[in-house]
């Protein structure tokens, strides 16, 4: 067993079982994705402690516990088809990919895309898709998705991204007005068509850019918001 392995081993155990974390599919994909392989040079032997870590152009790869808690939130059995929103680095795509049957994931930072591709070649994730576009558009393409993770904070919910949830499916994503922090949110879509919304924790993400989400700074350098239909 290699240091990393230790430091996963003991991430599984104090960071995230510990504080809640009970889904067998979740624990044991947590144990398995190399941690070390999503962070930028630099960062490896810092790569299981308990917080976010700088991966470039502004962006982080979520804490570990984090990451565990909204992918336990989707409650996942295996075999679904799972869109990921803010590829980052890739390291939430590859713990989905050990559970779901099919992962695709949207980064619209291309240097960030095309490092998140790289790394899940690296790390054996093959089969997980990268497209580098609008997240907040979703994948149409492929939908309707059994489930929805999104890693970025949002001032609302995307009605493209909700569309695109398949009857029955799930959506967790972190929603607020303030930069400064975010309701973490699960919707799911009934199969009469309604939308059921659960408040599951306070989180703090960077902001989810996008045309159904914050819009880039304009010229005075303020942020701005897209409103929803």
């Amino acid at each position: 067993m290699t240091p990393f392995d230790r430091a996963r081993r003991q991430m599984v155990e104090r960071q995230i079982s510990d504080r809640g974390v009970r889904d067998p599919l979740v624990l044991a994909a947590m144990g398995k994705v190399p941690r070390e392989a999503f962070v930028s040079k630099g960062f490896s032997e810092d790569a299981y402690d308990d917080k976010p870590l700088p991966i470039g152009d502004g962006q982080t790869i979520s804490q570990p516990f984090i990451v565990a808690f909204m992918v336990e939130a989707l409650a996942l059995k295996g075999g679904e088809k799972v869109l990921e929103v803010g590829a980052g680095s890739g390291y939430a795509a590859a713990v989905l990919s050990e559970i779901a049957g099919e992962v695709h994931a949207i980064e619209r930072i291309e240097s960030l895309a095309e490092k998140a591709a790289q790394n899940l070649k690296a790390a054996g994730y093959e089969s997980v898709h990268i497209l580098h576009a609008d997240g907040t558009r979703g994948w149409a393409e492929h939908a309707p998705f059994d489930a929805i993770l999104v890693s970025a904070g949002s001032p609302n919910v995307p009605e493209t991204l909700k569309d695109q949830l398949a009857p029955g499916g799930r959506m967790v994503i972190p929603v607020g007005d303030s930069f400064a922090g975010q309701d973490l949110i699960r919707i799911t879509r009934r199969e009469t068509g309604r939308y059921d919304h659960e408040t599951l924790a306070d989180v703090r993400f960077v902001p989810l850019i996008g045309g159904e989400a914050w819009l880039s700074e304009d010229e005075d350098g303020e942020e701005k918001t897209a409103n929803a239909d």
